[in-house]
């Protein structure tokens, strides 16, 4: 039994085009290309089909979105409100309960009366 000589010859003879360096780059790279649109293609798909409507479980539904409505008033919640003063609270010195700016409802500040300057003393010249 004799073997083919097609089996054992180099492979530049074995096949009829041979492909050099840079197409095989090119292929390369548009094949990468391909994959990279395909996988665009398949993450715009997601993000743009139709729901369904069914909840996953445990979703509630309301994610407090604005949405086209407004919004609802808060619900009254059951802890009291304000309370008796703490014993060690103190009031504040004014009160701002009408159109009068702070600086007119401050006491005037007292200032401290300016110092005299330090007096040096005079030489006297001693008589000889």
């Amino acid at each position: 039994m004799v073997a083919p000589k097609c089996i054992y010859l180099p492979l530049s003879r074995r096949y009829s085009f041979s492909m050099s360096g840079e197409y095989q780059l090119m292929l390369m790279i548009a094949v990468m290309h391909l994959l990279g649109l395909i996988g665009v293609g398949v993450l715009i798909y997601l993000a743009l089909r139709h729901d369904s409507g069914q909840r996953r479980p445990g979703d509630s539904g309301q994610d407090d979105g604005w949405g086209n409505e407004p919004r609802r008033p808060p619900e009254p919640s059951n802890r009291p409100w304000g309370g008796i003063p703490l014993p060690d609270a103190e009031q504040a010195l004014v009160r701002l309960r009408d159109h009068r700016k702070l600086p007119d409802r401050l006491p005037e500040r007292v200032r401290r009366p300016a110092r005299e300057p330090e007096r040096t003393p005079h030489r006297v010249p001693v008589p000889d």
